[in-house]
């Protein structure tokens, strides 16, 4: 029976693919499998596209710093994981040439060197791009190094015990760094000159890294590996903990992917829904005739499920090869715009987009397939259903749980996914309630036009229709709404995050710190500084101190162990003092410093430090009130109340944190960690930093500044900017691509729903020219009952975009809400004009047919 079964089925499916609800359900189906797998395929590869550039910033997917050479056995370790290895050597020495003496940030790499990018140096005929380092007997320098020494392309400078020559000007690394660990001039060297320098000794301020390359399996492999490394004290590297501003930037990139995959999904399952409804309902007289000649209930499930089974398989091959050719398509369009080379596409793609076409299907086709097996003959003639049965139910829960399955897929957040699941159910009764009251409010406002043009007659008539059938239009209403809604949320979440990262790197972003600045020397840098920089920010004091201990024990006892390798624990922190909270920063927790504290009033059970010494510090009778970033409290384990001392010089102070702060990582302003209050610190030895924008016109005050203030350093950030804007440019692509992707989805829900009210609509217009109607009053009236419901639709998809734009941007892209005052003007507007023309064009057909002919499809109403 199964062949005879299989024959059925697929000679049904081919004489019903010329039905157009058919067509509209194959056609959701290509369109699910194809935006699902095609989104899958970017998402993906996109994805890994930019963390490998982020890493680039790095200099590696990972990389791994510690004081001593790392053993052979680690690199074997790595090796064997699949990473190639690239060596590197930090030091700070003093080189010099005919008697003139600087002291220099030394970065010694080896062949390998760099795993991505490419420098851009200047041999003397220009910049060029170099994918190496310098050779073993060469040195680049950098332009503020040339400046100080007067070095030019050829000389020979001494570094440590060994002699270069300058072949080359750095204008940019490859792997930019954005920190503030080394703040002197860069000079870059082979590792195989390391030794000859005597550099290196017992003792010596010196970092050894590995900076290693690899794909995502081999960072995966070695995770287990990285947490002994932390325990070890071995600091690992990573773009979203050590390039905040740049991680900021990919968190909020995946979210926004994430959630334009999510309602591609959503959108694809709307109309499959409303197609394979249409599709069952039509063959209910199929079903009672088969149930006439002998055909068993399990016979009609059957034939039925291989139908919409082998539409699905075909649907899913067809969209499985649209969405594998549309990702090359996009990739090649987005290489145009991003210099980077993403990895290949891999198969996982193709089968979700498989999985989804079925899913859905099974979700939505299930339920009503047991309604037919649970009613007879007669009932399905007469359209006399019975409730669904548990069993139908059953299905749904099943369905919904696979649906909620992929909603995690494509979201990439469980609790997001589990959410929208649980939440859209509660919330599709309520919206339920809400549509009825606008499209009754609406249609007593349309049927109280009195005018007597045939516009005002036509608005009249359609408001009846819809009247007439208020259940079927609410169900369109809701799903016009979703559509709405959907295409609403991805403009909006992409304008609002692009303007929010436009706006966090604005044109007068500080491309200039100035570090190093001694307290004889601020007046007169900021004197000569504040009127030719466009912005600038405070100058703030820094000292340097070290955590020795988190309530009275070592510090890595005190963290948790997963933090016992942070960074933070192992380098000296920049600390400073301010009265006020500074630009930028928002205490979230305990409160600011009082007023006594930023007198530095003895009584407060501290010492002053007026009129103090560093030695006063330890005679301090109680701990010292500190502001401390939420981050890293987060990360460190520490909260209101507990106590840090630190060793600043040869000093030790106790402190208790009495605020945490959040920090705006994305200003590029200066920020620190740790603020002290007033009255501590000053006798310490300290010096300034700040931040300004220095335009491109103003460019000569630079050589005055290396002339006037030596030992103050300079760094030029615009590099660094540079790349953030990057990799900003190439997000904004992908999101446009993307946005055309789901608007396709939400296009095929229109095109399903007004597919499957097309032969009630007929039924209409067949009686509307009994009655006399003409063609010209048809069109009218039609076109008028889709404007209407397009005018409600995008009216209800409005206010639900406000109000779910207002939850994502606070709980999950981290942004302002804010209101869209044109988006109450464009939806219903533009919801009016979209389903009108669509539903006009579709009904073209049949307001040409003879009224005999429209009536003959009252049955299929």
């Amino acid at each position: 029976m199964s062949d005879v079964n299989w024959r059925l089925a697929m000679r049904s499916l081919k004489r019903d693919l010329r039905a157009a609800d058919v067509r509209a359900l194959f056609i959701a189906l290509v369109l699910a499998v194809a935006a699902s797998t095609m989104i899958a395929f970017f998402l993906d590869r996109l994805e890994r596209g930019l963390e490998r550039q982020a890493g680039q910033m790095l200099g590696g997917d990972l990389v791994l710093e510690q004081r001593d050479p790392f053993s052979a056995e680690l690199r074997e370790r790595l090796e064997s994981a699949g990473f190639v290895l690239s060596d590197q050597i930090d030091l700070v020495s003093m080189i010099s040439r005919d008697g003139r003496f600087q002291p220099a940030s030394l970065k010694a790499v080896d062949e390998v060197y760099p795993h991505y990018g490419v420098s851009y140096v200047d041999f003397g005929d220009g910049t060029e791009q170099i994918a190496s380092g310098p050779p073993p007997g060469e040195a680049w320098a950098d332009p503020r190094l040339i400046e100080l020494v007067e070095i030019e392309l050829g000389d020979r400078v001494q570094v440590g015990q060994t002699e270069l020559t300058i072949s080359g000007i750095i204008e940019r690394e490859a792997d930019q760094s954005g920190g503030f660990g080394n703040f002197n001039p860069r000079l870059m060297m082979n590792t195989a000159d390391v030794e000859a320098t005597g550099l290196v000794q017992e003792g010596s301020r010196v970092e050894f890294e590995i900076l290693a390359a690899g794909a995502p399996a081999a960072l995966d492999q070695v995770q287990g590996l990285l947490a002994e490394l932390r325990r070890d004290g071995v600091e690992v590297r990573d773009v979203r903990v050590d390039r905040p501003q740049l991680g900021n930037a990919l968190q909020r990139a995946e979210s926004y992917l994430g959630l334009a995959g999510l309602a591609a999904v959503l959108l694809a399952g709307v109309a499959v829904a409303m197609s394979t409804r249409r599709y069952v309902e039509r063959h209910l007289d199929t079903a009672a005739l088969l149930r006439c000649f002998g055909a068993s209930q399990r016979q009609l499930v059957t034939i039925f499920t291989l139908q919409l089974l082998g539409l699905a398989l075909v649907a899913a091959v067809i969209g499985a090869l649209l969405g594998l050719l549309g990702q090359a398509v996009l990739i090649w369009l987005l290489v145009s715009f991003l210099p980077m080379t993403l990895p290949p596409p891999g198969l996982m793609p193709l089968g979700l987009g498989v999985f989804t076409a079925l899913s859905v299907l099974v979700g939505f086709a299930g339920p009503t397939l047991l309604r037919i097996k649970q009613v007879s003959a007669l009932k399905v003639l007469r359209r006399e259903l019975d409730p669904m049965p548990p069993s139908a139910w059953l299905v749904v829960g099943v369905a919904s749980i696979v649906f909620g399955g992929l909603l995690w897929l494509y979201s990439g957040s469980l609790p997001l996914a589990i959410g929208l699941l649980i939440g859209g159910a509660l919330l599709l009764g309520v919206l339920w309630m809400i549509s009825a009251l606008l499209l009754s409010g609406l249609l007593r406002v349309v049927q109280r036009f009195s005018g007597r043009s045939e516009w005002s007659q036509a608005l009249r008539l359609g408001g009846r229709q819809l009247a007439r059938r208020r259940q079927a239009g609410l169900g369109q209403l809701l799903a016009f709404s979703v559509t709405f809604f959907a295409m609403a949320m991805i403009v909006l979440v992409r304008g609002d995050l692009l303007s929010t990262w436009q706006d966090q790197l604005p044109e007068n972003t500080p491309n200039y710190f100035a570090i190093n600045i001694q307290p004889s020397e601020r007046d007169s840098f900021e004197a000569a500084v504040s009127p030719r920089v466009e912005t600038q920010s405070t100058l703030y004091p820094m000292v340097r101190g070290r955590v020795i201990a988190i309530n009275d024990q070592p510090p890595r006892d005190a963290v948790p162990p997963d933090a016992r390798g942070d960074n933070s624990l192992r380098r000296e922190l920049n600390l400073t003092w301010q009265s006020d909270v500074p630009e930028g920063n928002e205490v979230v927790a305990g409160e600011w410093f009082s007023s006594a504290q930023t007198r530095g009033d003895a009584s407060q059970g501290w010492i002053s430090a007026v009129d103090a010494t560093p030695q006063a510090a330890t005679q301090q009778t109680s701990p010292v009130p500190i502001s401390m970033e939420d981050g890293l409290a987060e990360r460190l384990g520490l909260s209101i109340g507990d106590e840090m001392t630190f060793s600043v010089g040869s000093d030790e102070i106790t402190t208790q944190i009495t605020s945490l702060r959040s920090l705006n990582w994305d200003s590029f302003q200066p920020n620190f960690f740790v603020i002290f209050p007033p009255g501590v610190l000053e006798p310490f030895g300290h010096s300034y930093i700040t931040a300004f924008h220095l335009p491109e016109a103003e460019q000569g005050l630079i050589r005055e500044l290396i002339t006037n203030f030596p030992g103050v350093s300079l760094l030029n950030v615009d590099a660094i900017l540079g790349q953030v804007r990057d990799v900003l440019a190439q997000v904004t692509r992908a999101v446009e691509l993307v946005l055309a992707l789901v608007l396709l989805a939400g296009i095929s829900v229109l095109y399903a729903a007004l597919t499957a009210s097309l032969p009630v609509r007929a039924h209409e217009s067949g009686l509307l020219r009994v009655f006399g109607a003409g063609s010209r009053m048809i069109s009218r009236v039609q076109g008028a009952e889709y404007a209407l419901l397009g005018f409600a639709s995008g009216l209800m998809g409005a206010v639900l975009a406000e109000l779910t734009s207002a939850v994502l941007y606070i709980y999950l892209l981290d942004l302002t809400p804010r209101l869209h005052l044109g988006l109450w003007v464009l939806l219903p507007v533009g919801g009016a004009l979209l389903i009108g023309i669509i539903g006009h064009a579709l009904s073209r057909d049949l307001r040409r047919q003879a009224p005999a002919a429209s009536l003959g499809l009252l049955g299929e109403a």
